[in-house]
């Protein structure tokens, strides 16, 4: 008894707790035992503050775990590294080992051409004396020309007319037709416009085709040198160096060369903003229509990127116009993601069950390809021909497989229309660098100085036009400014902010504190002990 204090009753307890508890209004539970009226009065209200302090409670313990975010926008200015830039001719060459099948390919696309709306396009548009890409130390493939590949004619173009439309007029659309393997399941591929149509049309033959090819071929010894392609490159006034540049040969686009691909070079770090300290080319835009159905583009592809990050100039790149000097302003926003409950990103991608096929950095367009290439190859047996292949798997090639194109179609539908599970699988990084660009156009060179310009770089960079073609473009990239935004996710209510609105809460229903609180657990124990000492007093008595 000296230790724990004995109350004679649960009113005497109940009593006690109402007259010294730091809780306001218990009270006035006890105070006015011949008011009945007033006692009940106070009974219902301290009841009903109960009931909506655990309201309250409920509303901000949902809103916790819905794990919402807040984003904080702050600015930073500092030197920073110049993101990595690549171009591309939009000139793919034509490989020797398959030279024959893209002639036939060029001559079945006139004869379309021909048929769809009778143009002879056999002197304007095909070239067929264009210089070919010998690759050495291949005698052991053989010679492909000469191989069992044959050009499938079950892929014809054809002309479908719809139904009129409210003006009285046919709508016509043009496309091919494709087959499962069973011949059970077709459908056109169509388009309302015949350019698109003859593009995929030729394209869809053209990675047959390549696909000829063995997967890794090092042409770095046939390809034209930079020198052919890049006249003059500056970077904050000095000139650029062989090591500040990677190439590779992109099927569709052509040549390509990526500055400052891994942004580890002092060389490459921006001090001032501005078009003078930034990157200046003098590039070869003329195109030499190798194989002119792959694009109608004439130009330069330029992408504006993160280092050690594959560009998919297809998705991010833009055009660059012959005869145009083109001034591009980036700058730079940051955005880091919180991930784990906040949200779903990846720190490096090793935490995705998605194996990447590329050898960069993680993006999203990496896991996407790679999501869609693993696809295939499960369920069309074999691989896209733009896309890396996973190990043991080959490309599509419609001799060995008729049914892929099939295949391929509906897959990439479902993809673009979120139906494979590629986009749940391929979460973002949670900390990226975007770009945004702003460009100015003008005329370059002008008319009076388009000649002497013409002949600096004729003595000086082997320049070897003679014609009137607009076949230069002059392209400058640089910091508009060196400070950047940075876009961060912050927790909405945090531990520390739901402590906070909890005692809030409880300081306008109750006005107490946490001692409060210690005094309501006080309470129940009190209970607690003395039921069971009465339980045992009561279990005595009835043994004596």
């Amino acid at each position: 008894e000296g230790l724990i204090e004995f109350y004679d009753s649960f009113k005497d307890m109940f009593e006690f707790f109402c007259k010294n508890t730091t809780i306001h209004g218990t009270i006035r539970l006890v105070c006015s035992d011949s008011n009945r009226m007033k006692t009940a009065f106070w009974t219902l209200l301290l009841l009903a503050s109960f009931g909506m302090l655990y309201w309250q409670f409920a509303l901000m313990f949902s809103q916790y775990w819905a794990y919402p975010v807040v984003l904080t926008m702050s600015m930073h200015s500092e030197p920073k590294m110049f993101p990595a830039i690549t171009i591309c001719n939009l000139d793919p060459y034509r490989f020797e080992l398959v030279s024959e099948h893209l002639v036939q390919l060029d001559r079945m696309a006139e004869e379309s051409i021909t048929f769809l709306y009778g143009i002879n396009t056999s002197a304007s548009l095909f070239h067929m004396n264009e210089k070919n890409i010998h690759v050495k130390d291949l005698s052991s493939i053989g010679n492909l020309s000469t191989s069992s590949f044959k050009l499938s004619q079950n892929f014809s173009l054809l002309r479908m007319f719809d139904r009129s439309n409210r003006s009285g007029r046919k709508h016509s659309s043009v496309g091919f037709r494709l087959c499962n393997a069973t011949g059970g399941n077709c459908f056109f591929k169509t388009y309302s416009s015949g350019m698109d149509a003859i593009l995929e049309w030729y394209r869809f033959h053209y990675m047959n085709i390549m696909s000829q090819l063995p997967v890794i071929i090092n042409i770095s010894d046939h390809e034209e040198q930079i020198e052919d392609m890049v006249y003059s490159c500056q970077y904050d006034g000095e000139p650029c160096r062989p090591s500040d540049y990677v190439h590779f040969h992109h099927p569709v686009f052509g040549s390509c060369y990526t500055f400052n691909s891994k942004g580890t070079d002092s060389f490459w770090t921006a001090t001032k903003p501005g078009i003078p300290y930034g990157l200046s080319l003098i590039l070869r835009a003329e195109q030499k229509d190798h194989i002119p159905l792959l694009s109608t583009v004439a130009g330069v592809k330029v992408m504006i990127h993160n280092h050690n990050q594959t560009p998919f100039l297809e998705h991010e790149g833009f055009d660059i116009r012959p005869g145009i000097a083109t001034t591009i302003g980036i700058q730079q926003d940051e955005v880091n993601r919180l991930g784990g409950n906040y949200g779903k990103c990846t720190t490096n991608g090793n935490d995705v069950n998605v194996k990447l096929l590329y050898n960069n950095s993680y993006t999203l367009q990496a896991c996407l390809h790679s999501c869609f290439q693993h696809i295939m190859v499960r369920k069309c047996g074999c691989g896209y021909y733009y896309y890396p292949l996973p190990p043991g798997a080959e490309y599509c090639d419609y001799n060995k497989q008729p049914a892929w194109g099939h295949c391929f179609y509906q897959l990439y539908n479902r993809l673009r229309n979120h139906h494979l599970n590629c986009f749940d699988q391929c979460p973002k990084p949670c900390r990226e660098s975007l770009y945004k660009v702003s460009a100015g156009t003008a005329k370059w060179p002008s008319a009076k100085s388009q000649d002497w310009i013409r002949q600096a770089l004729r003595h000086q960079n082997g320049y070897n036009s003679t014609s009137n073609r607009l076949d230069i473009a002059k392209v400058t990239i640089f910091y508009k400014q060196l400070n950047y935004q940075s876009v961060n996710e912050s927790p909405l209510l945090s531990e520390n902010l739901l402590l906070s609105s909890m005692g809030s809460q409880w300081s306008l229903w109750f006005g107490s504190s946490v001692l409060s609180v210690v005094e309501m657990f006080e309470l129940l124990i009190d209970t607690l002990v003395l039921s069971l000492l009465f339980c045992y007093q009561r279990f005595r008595s009835k043994k004596t």
